[in-house]
């Protein structure tokens, strides 16, 4: 029965997910024609800073245009291999922050009082940043560049440990479905002994509780 309610919950992000990526594509497109649409940027950061407080990554994993685009385009693309620890470093991560967030206000400094100039900018960050994602996503894994996405970051700091994946060591049989339906490509089964997922990375998306044969996992309330 729990299962069933996981597949449900699978099904359901699934369809927010393809409603949510187009997004990407039409601002890409059309964002330097019409810089308002840049202002997407700034409004998905600030659902991430929010949700970060209350469930860690769920909006990376939900309703962030961008990873809907690498979970649901991107996989029959990439060769989805194991996604390298250093992308997951802290010092890496961090100083990728830092140098995007330089160079936005850098940018944005150029010209402050202007509200096109400032769609423009958050428009070219968006359309860098998704390129350099594909090619991740495509030679590496779908979801490599949400490992260090300024915002994930951020996320994954302001995540207190709401609603993490439990694990029932009794009933696991370490078959790794969980792992390889992950998104994140997160080593689940080492949490195995201590019986809580406790990656700041999980997008409690709840993928790996859908496919876990033996209803291991689990979410916390």
């Amino acid at each position: 029965m729990e299962s069933m309610i996981y597949k449900h919950h699978a099904a359901r992000r699934r369809i927010i997910q393809l409603s949510l990526w187009p997004v990407v594509a039409v601002v890409i497109a059309f964002g330097w024609r019409y810089p308002v649409l840049g202002y997407s940027v700034p409004v998905v950061m600030l659902m991430g800073m929010v949700g970060g407080f209350v469930r860690g990554r769920y909006v990376c994993g939900h309703l962030c245009p961008r990873g809907a685009f690498f979970d649901r385009v991107m996989p029959s693309l990439s060769r989805r291999r194991p996604i390298p620890a250093w992308m997951r470093s802290g010092i890496f991560r961090w100083s990728v922050l830092a140098a995007l967030m330089a160079f936005m206000v850098y940018r944005i400094a150029q010209n402050p009082g202007s509200f096109d100039h400032w769609g423009q900018v958050f428009w070219l960050m968006c359309t860098v940043t998704t390129a350099v994602g594909v090619v991740l996503a495509v030679f590496i894994h779908p979801r490599a560049w949400c490992t260090f996405c300024p915002m994930g970051t951020m996320q994954s700091a302001l995540d207190r440990g709401q609603a993490r994946i439990l694990i029932d060591a009794e009933k696991c049989i370490e078959c790794r479905a969980c792992e390889i339906a992950c998104p994140m490509n997160l080593a689940i089964i080492r949490h195995k002994d201590s019986g809580t997922v406790a990656d700041h990375d999980c997008l409690r998306c709840c993928q790996c509780c859908s496919v876990c044969p033996k209803d291991a996992l689990s979410q916390a309330v």
